[in-house]
């Protein structure tokens, strides 16, 4: 019987701990490779309102602007997956 804490995490504490750690060392290494840190990314989040403040509402055209670019991949993959689930099911 899983207690409250178990339940949450999704595994014992200690095993939750250790994937996180890992997991953490992982993407870690990734965004260094990459030249990615913390500073860089609450910069850029900071860009992103003084952005969105400056240009006001004309922001929010652009993003479904770029809603409608992405679904154009996006759109066709999912339901190329769907029917591919589908069929497998028959």
């Amino acid at each position: 019987m899983a207690g409250p804490v178990t339940r949450f995490l999704g595994g014992s504490p200690g095993a939750v701990l250790l994937r996180l750690v890992i997991l953490s060392l992982i993407v870690g290494f990734i965004m260094h490779w990459f030249g990615l840190y913390p500073a860089d990314i609450l910069r850029w989040l900071l860009d992103m309102v003084d952005y969105i403040y400056r240009k006001g509402f004309a922001f929010f055209g652009e993003i479904v602007g770029y809603i409608l670019l992405g679904a154009v991949i996006v759109v066709p993959i999912f339901l190329i997956s769907r029917l591919m689930k589908s069929g497998s099911r028959r």
